[in-house]
């Protein structure tokens, strides 16, 4: 068997609709006995050189690592952009509001408040559908197009002259914008080992705090066009923010690859190596479920996705919070707009380095609830301090706690839904369904800063404090439950897989993969991680 054949099929298991490519049944397949097959073709064949080590291992650990740096610096970059330009251009508002976007539509509290409310409605609302989606359309065109889109919505925010038209762009923004958060985390679980995922999420995540940093540093400039062509200052914000989205997206196309086999920096053998230590990462990522209802059930009756969609809920409605409103409340604080803006940096510049350390304790010790427990402790601190502080030093001082321990915890509960979720359609079910827990509390999160109750925010910085306690405590009830479902898993194995041990593959030696596709992460040799 030559190169280019060994090549086809490992690239089948990946492209998981090409059908052609698969053997007879490739439904009932193991991703891990496939590619071991592959591979030992390979090895006596005399004109490849694709050696199978003594462990099973395609490669080595330094060529391993080799790999994964290359999809670290070609897809990361581009995944991370979408995302910055996602949270800039949703949360730019409070910029413009700073700007005078408020005055210059002469729009009261609640009337800024639906505005912002009305784009969380579509944005839950496209999340779950796009992620059972996104492997039909395939990331490398859905992903640009969204942004393209996007992007020119956001500029015509700069056109718009009324309340109704506010609303109107704004719940279109949202609609186009909510499937790319979730997208991106499913995306990159199909590339990632479970225990590198949290870092690569707080990567691209800490992103949302770099800009909060960099869009006040422009909102700043940009206000300063106040005048020019007849636009207001809040006005040109949202249209060069919107173009350069807009030529991202056009530029993304060419670039980010559906799959790690559709990768154009990366070598075959790269590729190779990528796939197989995915599958003996998960075992099923190379069953090829097919979408069912029954999928999305078992997702939402899952007492661990339960459990972290509530503590979704508290890290959205706090997250949110801050990032809507961190500009009004500085601004409150008694400081001049374009001050406001640019001293609204350090908070967001801490919860970017928080971010990333944190996030890699988390994958270097593949501990889930450790760091996010922690990190909750800093947000505690941080609205405590907040809430009794008197001073507006000291009330500054507290952002540089709950802002990191706010945007900390959103990667690590991320990397948390989707590492225990399996398979496809559950984890991209689990996913989805994460983030709109997120955004419903961002729902809530834009009606708790009305303007009259700055700036301490009594009653929005007490609901922050409680949400923040919830994910602490969230968090060690999930552990518990987690590790009784292992012990469970370990000690009842024969009885769990016996209806399925009617299916004898002994052309594989597979076991019964209709046991991965039924149970998937309920699979007693699918360990969940703490």
């Amino acid at each position: 068997m030559d190169s280019d054949v060994i090549s086809c099929i490992l690239s089948g298991i990946i492209h998981r609709g090409r059908a052609s490519l698969m053997p007879s049944n490739p439904r009932l397949l193991s991703a891990t006995t496939f590619l071991r097959q592959a591979a030992e073709v390979t090895v006596v064949s005399s004109t490849v050189s694709q050696d199978v080590l003594e462990d099973g291992k395609l490669a080595d650990a330094s060529e391993e690592k080799r790999a994964v740096r290359m999809l670290d610096y070609t897809v990361l970059p581009l995944v991370t952009m979408f995302y910055l330009l996602s949270f800039l251009d949703r949360a730019n508002i409070g910029n413009a509001r700073v700007a005078g976007l408020q005055k210059g539509l002469h729009l009261t509290d609640h009337q800024y408040q639906v505005a912002v409310t009305v784009t969380f409605v579509p944005y839950i609302a496209a999340e779950l559908p796009s992620n059972l989606l996104l492997r039909r359309i395939g990331p490398r065109l859905l992903m640009p197009l969204l942004l393209v889109i996007w992007g020119a919505i956001v500029t015509l925010h700069g056109v718009v002259s009324s309340y109704t038209g506010l609303v109107v762009i704004r719940a279109f923004l949202g609609l186009v914008e909510g499937p790319m958060f979730p997208g991106i985390v499913l995306y990159l679980s199909d590339f990632y080992t479970r225990e590198e995922l949290s870092l690569r999420v707080a990567l691209f995540f800490s992103s949302a705090s770099l800009s909060g940093a960099f869009s006040g540093l422009l909102a700043a400039a940009i206000q300063n066009m106040d005048g020019i062509g007849g636009k207001p200052g809040w006005a040109w914000i949202f249209i060069l923010e919107g173009l350069f989205t807009v030529i991202v997206g056009v530029v993304s196309f060419f670039l980010i690859p559906s799959t790690p086999q559709g990768s154009k920096f990366l070598t075959q053998r790269q590729k190779d190596i990528i796939v197989d230590r995915l599958a003996r990462d998960r075992p099923g990522i190379g069953i090829l479920d097919e979408f069912s209802f029954k999928e999305i059930f078992r997702s939402l009756k899952s007492p661990h996705v339960i459990m972290v969609f509530i503590m979704f809920f508290g890290n959205g409605t706090t997250l949110y919070g801050l990032a809507l409103f961190l500009p009004s409340i500085v601004n409150q604080l008694g400081f001049s707009p374009t001050r406001t803006q640019l001293i609204s940096v350090g908070p967001y510049a801490a919860g970017f380095f928080v971010t990333l350390i944190s996030a890699y304790l988390s994958d270097r010790y593949h501990t889930r609830a450790i760091p996010t427990m922690v990190i909750g402790t800093f947000a505690v601190a941080g609205f405590g301090i907040y809430l009794g502080s008197s001073h507006v030093a000291a009330a500054y001082g507290s952002l540089f706690l709950s802002v990191p321990g706010v945007y900390a915890t959103a990667p690590i509960l991320s990397a948390w839904m989707a590492n225990n979720s399996e398979p496809y359609y559950r984890r991209a079910t689990s996913v989805a369904i994460g983030f709109v827990a997120t955004n419903a509390g961002g729902i809530l999160s834009t009606w708790s800063f009305p303007t009259r109750e700055g700036p301490r925010f009594k009653r929005a910085t007490i609901m922050d404090l409680v949400f923040s306690l919830v994910i602490v405590f969230g968090c060690v009830v999930n552990v518990l439950w987690l590790t009784h479902a292992n012990r469970n898993k370990v000690r009842h194995r024969a009885e769990m897989l016996a209806p399925y041990a009617d299916e004898k593959e002994a052309q594989y030696d597979s076991g019964s993969q209709r046991a991965w596709i039924t149970l998937g992460d309920q699979h007693p040799d699918f360990k969940y991680t703490l």
